[in-house]
């Protein structure tokens, strides 16, 4: 299936195949989900070594849900892709989401994005995250086509992978994970990437339609924040310091930040 366009500040870029959506059964499971990282690896390690120490007397089984956006703003967006890919807690699974920011520096280096647009979503921290320094290329290079060439290049192919395999929404019973949102108008099986990776007023204007527990990030808050059946995560790490997790367990949550 062929899914939305999808508008990057303002830039609108050609179809794509739509986003993988799962379902997965969290009734045994102790799950921790997590907010937006955006390259704050130091916070990440933080938190995830308080989830280790409070899952260590629950008797379930344990997974970690990311809500997206692990790149950008912050200093160490390779390095948090690399513990991604590689490094799980002991004792537990992870399933990661996509947020927008991750799906923008995926459309850059497929070519589907403006170098421009990406440095204004922070693409320019992630960058210095790979060792690239921007500003010093462009005095060497003056075709834009070969600085392209060149940062493309300096990203490694299990990155792009990585994130072109990330799903853009879970259901789990009564509760969805979705990096921004949803239109709580529309049907689950009708909700647009545009707006599961985006969505703001509309969601939050009309969070009481919700039939599911909806669990997000994408808008900074300063601490997280239920309010009917949306729960926001995202705490601004790369400026406040702050992650936040939210455990389920038994039928109960319990806050962690960092």
């Amino acid at each position: 299936m062929i899914g939305p366009v999808i508008r990057l500040c303002g830039t609108k870029l050609t179809a794509r195949k739509s986003r993988q959506r799962t379902s997965i059964d969290i009734s045994e499971r102790a799950v921790y989900i997590i907010g937006d990282v955006h390259g704050c690896l130091k916070e990440l390690l933080a938190l995830e070594r308080t989830i280790s120490d409070d899952a260590a007397s629950l008797p379930a089984k344990k997974l970690i849900i990311m809500l997206g956006d692990y790149v950008d703003r912050g200093p160490a967006s390779a390095q948090v892709i690399d513990h991604l890919i590689d490094v799980c807690p002991e004792g537990f699974e992870r399933l990661c989401l996509t947020g927008n920011h991750d799906m923008a520096m995926l459309e850059y280096l497929d070519g589907r994005l403006a170098l421009s647009t990406w440095l204004q979503m922070g693409g320019d921290a992630t960058l210095l995250s790979y060792g690239i320094d921007v500003e010093h290329l462009k005095q060497i290079y003056k075709s834009q086509a070969k600085l392209d060439e060149i940062i493309r290049r300096a990203v490694p192919v299990r990155h792009a992978e990585f994130l072109r395999t990330l799903p853009i929404l879970i259901t789990a019973g009564k509760f969805l994970f979705v990096h921004a949102g949803i239109r709580p108008s529309i049907p689950i099986q009708e909700q647009k990437d545009e707006d599961l990776v985006f969505i703001r007023s509309e969601f939050f204007n009309n969070s009481h339609l919700l039939k599911h527990w909806v669990i997000h990030g994408h808008t900074p808050i300063d601490k997280p924040v239920r309010d009917g059946k949306r729960f926001n995560l995202d705490t601004g790490a790369f400026y406040t310091g702050k992650l936040s997790a939210l455990r389920l367990w038994n039928h109960r949550g319990r806050i962690f930040t960092t």
